[in-house]
């Protein structure tokens, strides 16, 4: 039976369940085939990596570009364990699906810089797919443009070497990329647009919108079409068992 890991990097127990779920139901996954590891209580063993077929990282509240005197002792060790996960992914050739705060770890990591240039407000954006997109196997045949939902306060504002751009909105042009076997998202692939407003109740305070605006934002949201990014997930996975 292939397994696969989900890596969860966000402290909100209200959060992170309806996360978990809606990943879960994204993957195409049940039961024992999906695992949840919480990195905010727990260490990550290297050693259990070797255990699991794949790895799909979570959103968080927390920001890369947070000095690094300001981080709180749980986010450094979140940010190494998922540090270690891209290179137990990169260094076999496992497949992984690093996802918001994800990209920014991964891009980092890997030399590229993350900054505070090209944040987005909480809401569905258009998503266009880059030439490359139409070969890379976990794109190839998807519309050239398609609706995500985002909101993120940084970015990646230089691609690692060696990355291949798949896809940019107007508001941020570094919105999924490849390096390898490890895909990147800063959009949230897994959410619908419901699930995606009842987590915007829970960081409604956290600056992703104007929070007297948040009626409106959640009403924007609902109304949006987001059809093709979970449709990614299913793909990553496929492509893995194979």
């Amino acid at each position: 039976m292939t397994r696969f890991l989900f890596l969860s990097a966000r402290p909100e127990v209200e959060a992170l369940g309806p996360e978990f779920a809606a990943m879960q139901r994204a993957c195409g996954l049940a039961g024992d085939e999906f695992v949840l590891h919480r990195l905010d209580e727990a260490p990550l063993d290297p050693g259990v990596l070797d255990e699991f077929t794949g790895v799909v990282t979570g959103g968080s509240p927390f920001n890369v570009t947070t000095p690094q005197a300001e981080k709180s002792s749980v986010q450094l060790r979140v940010e190494s364990d998922l540090r270690r996960a891209a290179e137990w992914a990169l260094d076999g050739s496992h497949p992984a699906f690093f996802t918001c705060y994800g990209i920014g770890v991964l891009t980092e990591l890997l030399g590229g810089t993350v900054d505070t240039e090209h944040g987005e407000d909480a809401g569905a954006v258009v998503v266009s797919l880059t030439a490359a997109a139409a070969s890379d196997p976990l794109t190839a045949g998807f519309p050239a443009e398609f609706n995500a939902l985002v909101g993120h306060h940084e970015s990646t504002g230089r691609l690692p070497a060696g990355a291949t751009l798949l896809g940019s909105s107007a508001g941020c042009p570094v919105q999924l990329y490849r390096i390898g076997s490890v895909v990147a998202t800063q959009f949230h692939p897994e959410v619908t647009t419901q699930e995606f407003a009842d987590r915007s109740r829970v960081y409604r305070a956290h600056g992703y919108f104007p929070e007297s605006e948040y009626e409106l934002v959640v009403e924007r949201m609902r109304r949006a079409s987001v059809t093709e990014p979970q449709k990614l997930l299913g793909r990553f996975v496929d492509l893995a068992r194979r």
